[in-house]
C-alpha cells in the first residue's frame, strides 16, 4: 500500500492520498445532517401507482416498449433508452400499465411518463433490502470478468449517477483507447446539507459499494481507486475501511467543506490534479462515480437487479419525523412527507435535493426520479433572509467561488440576455452550487440566473 507524505504546519504528515484533503474556495454552510444521521434505512410499503417520467437522466428521453392494460413485472424494462447518452427503465413493483401521461418534474420540466398501478404481489421488507443491499458480495468474481460486459450489464440496467447529476452511468464507466483511465474515484463526501443518504448506504451497505468500485475499475481499466469521505462521516469512514480491507481501495478522508462532492474539486482534493476548464476528469485520466451508483452497478452486473429503487433522505426542521427511506422510482414525494408524519406548522419550504441545489416545488404528486437524492423541508425561520438590494461589489461572490469566476458578472450577462458576454465570462464552467447566493449580502438570485443564461445558450 502507498503512503504519501505530506507538510502540515511544519509538521510530516503521512496519508494514503496524494491530495491535500481541501480546495480553494467554497463555503460552509450548517450541516444539519443530525436530523437524519441516525435513522436507520426504512422500506416504505409499495404505492398504488408509480410515474416514470421518460427522461429522467441527462441525454435523450427514452421509448415506451409497453402499451396500456399490459401487465409488467418487477424490474422488467418499460422504457428503451436508444441513445447513446440515454438510460432505460424499469418498473419498480408488478402492475398494469396505464395510459401515458404528462407529470410536472421538481424543476418545472413536464414530462410524458409511463404510470404503472400495482396489482399482484409485491417484493418488500426485508425480502427488498436482501435483494437490493444484502447477502455476500464476492470482491473477486469481478477480475475475470470482460470490462465491455461490465458496461453493457450496466447499460441494460438503466443505471444513471444517483449523486444527483443523473449521467447515464454506462457512458461513463466505458473502456476507452482514446482517452485511458487510470485512476477511480468515488465520491462519498454527500457535501450537501441535511441529506444523508450516501452517509446511511457507506454504514449499512459498505460490502455493496466496496463490490460496484471494483467492477467499475475493472470496467475502465483504472488501477487505483479511491473513496472520498468528508471527515464529519467517522463511522461511514470506519465501516468502508473494514469491507474494504485487502481488496486494494483506498479511503480518503477529506476535509468537511461545501462543495467537496463536485468531481472536479474532489480530484484536486484526492488526488491533487487539476481538470482543465470545460474539460472532463477522463481528460487526466481520471474516472468519477457515487457510492450510491456503484452500489447499483454492484447489483446489476452481479446480480442481474436494474436501477428500480433509491434511498432518499426526507429531512429538515419543517417535517416530523426525519428519516431515510428505500423507496421505488416513481413514487409520489408526497407519499413520503406523510410516511415521515408529515410537515410541522412552521414548514415553509418544500425541496426537492438539498438546500443548496435543490429545487422547490408544491406539488405533492411531483414523482420521485431517478436523481432526487432527497426531500428537504425548511422551516420559515431557515429560509428568512433580507430584501434583495443591488449589488455591492463586496466581492464574496468571487472569494468562494469553487470554479473561480465572476458570479455577478455572469448573472448580470444573463440578465441582460448577453448570450457572448455570458460565455466570455465562463458561464458554462459554473455548476450551481448556490455558493455565491449563500453568501451574498444583497440577497441576489444569482444561480436562477445563471440558469436562465444557460438556458438561452441551450435554446439557441
Amino acid at each position: 500500500m502507498s503512503f504519501f507524505k505530506r507538510r502540515n504546519n511544519g509538521k510530516t504528515v503521512w496519508k494514503l492520498f496524494p491530495g491535500p484533503g481541501t480546495f480553494a474556495h467554497g463555503v460552509h454552510p450548517p450541516q444539519r445532517k443530525e436530523l437524519a444521521a441516525d435513522a436507520p434505512i426504512e422500506i416504505i410499503p409499495p404505492p398504488e401507482k408509480v410515474i416514470l417520467p421518460l427522461q429522467q437522466h441527462i441525454g435523450g428521453p427514452c421509448t415506451p416498449i409497453f402499451k396500456p392494460k399490459q401487465k409488467v413485472a418487477f424490474g422488467e424494462m418499460v422504457g428503451k433508452g436508444e441513445a447513446f447518452v440515454s438510460a432505460s427503465l424499469h418498473a419498480p413493483l408488478a402492475g398494469i400499465v396505464q395510459k401515458m401521461e404528462v407529470t410536472t418534474l421538481a424543476n418545472g420540466r413536464h414530462m410524458q411518463a409511463i404510470v404503472i398501478r400495482s396489482e399482484g404481489e409485491q417484493l418488500f421488507g426485508q425480502a427488498l433490502w436482501d435483494e437490493l443491499f444484502g447477502g455476500k458480495w464476492p470482491q473477486k468474481s469481478y477480475q475475470t470478468m470482460d470490462p465491455a460486459e461490465i458496461t453493457a450489464a450496466i447499460n441494460e440496467s438503466g443505471i444513471v449517477g444517483l449523486g444527483g447529476a443523473a449521467f447515464p452511468t454506462h457512458v461513463k464507466i466505458m473502456p476507452s483507447d482514446k482517452k485511458p483511465i487510470h485512476t477511480l474515484v468515488i465520491n462519498g463526501c454527500e457535501c450537501e446539507p441535511y441529506l444523508t443518504t450516501d452517509y446511511r448506504l457507506m454504514v449499512e451497505a459498505p460490502d455493496a459499494i466496496v463490490a460496484g468500485t471494483l467492477l467499475a475499475a475493472r470496467a475502465v481499466g483504472a488501477r487505483e481507486s479511491y473513496i472520498g469521505i468528508e471527515n464529519n462521516k467517522r463511522e461511514a469512514v470506519a465501516s468502508l475501511r473494514r469491507s474494504a480491507a485487502g481488496a486494494g481501495i483506498k479511503i480518503a478522508v477529506l476535509k468537511t467543506k461545501y462543495p467537496q462532492g463536485s468531481e472536479k474539486h474532489l480530484i484536486k482534493a484526492v488526488l491533487n490534479r487539476e481538470v482543465p476548464l470545460g474539460g472532463l476528469p477522463s481528460d487526466i485520466g481520471v474516472a468519477m462515480s457515487n457510492v450510491a451508483t456503484v452500489t447499483s452497478v454492484a447489483r446489476g452486473v452481479m446480480r442481474g437487479i436494474p436501477l428500480t429503487h433509491r434511498v432518499i433522505s426526507v429531512t429538515g426542521g419543517g417535517i416530523v419525523r426525519p428519516k431515510n427511506l428505500l423507496v421505488p422510482i416513481g413514487i409520489p414525494m408526497g407519499a413520503l412527507i406523510d410516511y415521515c408524519g408529515g410537515l410541522h406548522k412552521t414548514a415553509g419550504r418544500i425541496i426537492a435535493g438539498g438546500p443548496m441545489m435543490g429545487f422547490a416545488f408544491t406539488n405533492p404528486n411531483t414523482p420521485v426520479t431517478k436523481g432526487t437524492s432527497g426531500i428537504t423541508v425548511l422551516t420559515h425561520e431557515e429560509i428568512r433572509r433580507v430584501g434583495q438590494t443591488g449589488c455591492v461589489r463586496c466581492g464574496r461572490c468571487v472569494d468562494v467561488c469553487p470554479m473561480k469566476i465572476v458570479p455577478t458578472r455572469v448573472a448580470m450577462a444573463s440578465r441582460c440576455k448577453d448570450l457572448n458576454l455570458a460565455r466570455k465570462y465562463n458561464i458554462m464552467a459554473c455548476f450551481e452550487c448556490g455558493s455565491c447566493a449563500y453568501v451574498c449580502p444583497a440577497g441576489l438570485p444569482l444561480v436562477q440566473q445563471i440558469r436562465t443564461g444557460k438556458a438561452l445558450i441551450a435554446a439557441h
